[in-house]
């Protein structure tokens, strides 16, 4: 068993967590959960995770919790039959079976019964296409998911670096401004010892 780590959380650390924490919203599953699963990956405590996330990374994810929580909330309103696209496939082979199958007098046809199987397995093709398909656009999902949660994510520290960055450049404009002010004062105070006298000549002369 590894030991329990505790240096410094790294950018990557922070990213896992935060992945774990709003799969686990999204999913309907706990944070404790979420902080469990994240310390057994990255050798720390379960408390350590809690901490972390609570500390500094939450405040860092504030639009990916919003759009993890309106998921589940979407997904709770959502309540799917078990197998829909089996069942319509089943009703629809029924509706359309009836009339291709000679039934009058109880007489079967075997080539209806033949293309009536036929129709079925084409039908079930159509359903197993449907499933890879939706298991496709599933995965899909959930990486534009992941993607939209880092740009947020990222969206958020570039918004703070650019109002830190705004603050440095006021902070430098009014230095600057200080600065300027300073020296047309002091070449006013210059310029007010300025003294004059009148030579032999009767021309004026200054004195420093």
């Amino acid at each position: 068993m590894s030991p329990t780590r505790q240096d410094a959380w790294t950018q990557d650390e922070d990213l896992l967590l935060a992945e774990v924490v709003l799969r686990h919203i999204r999913d309907g599953g706990t944070q404790l959960q979420a902080f469990e699963e994240v310390g057994r990956k990255l050798s720390r405590t379960s408390a350590a995770c809690g901490f972390r996330w609570n500390s500094y990374v939450r405040k860092q994810y504030k639009t990916g919790i919003e759009l993890a929580k309106k998921q589940r909330k979407d997904a709770k309103r959502t309540t799917p039959s078990e197998n829909p696209v089996a069942a319509s496939v089943t009703v629809d082979v029924q509706v359309q079976a009836q009339p291709e199958m000679n039934t009058e007098n109880g007489d079967i046809n075997f080539q209806d019964v033949l293309h009536f199987l036929s129709r079925l397995n084409e039908r079930a093709e159509a359903s197993f296409n449907m499933e890879d398909d939706k298991e496709r656009n599933t995965e899909k999902i959930k990486d534009l998911e992941k993607k939209a949660f880092y740009l947020a994510a990222e969206n958020e520290k570039l918004a703070k670096n650019l109002k830190a960055i705004e603050e440095d450049y006021r902070s430098l404009i009014e230095i600057m401004d200080r600065a300027r002010k300073m020296v047309v004062h002091q070449e006013e105070d210059r310029q007010k010892k300025v003294k004059f006298q009148m030579d032999k000549n009767g021309n004026l002369e200054r004195i420093e």
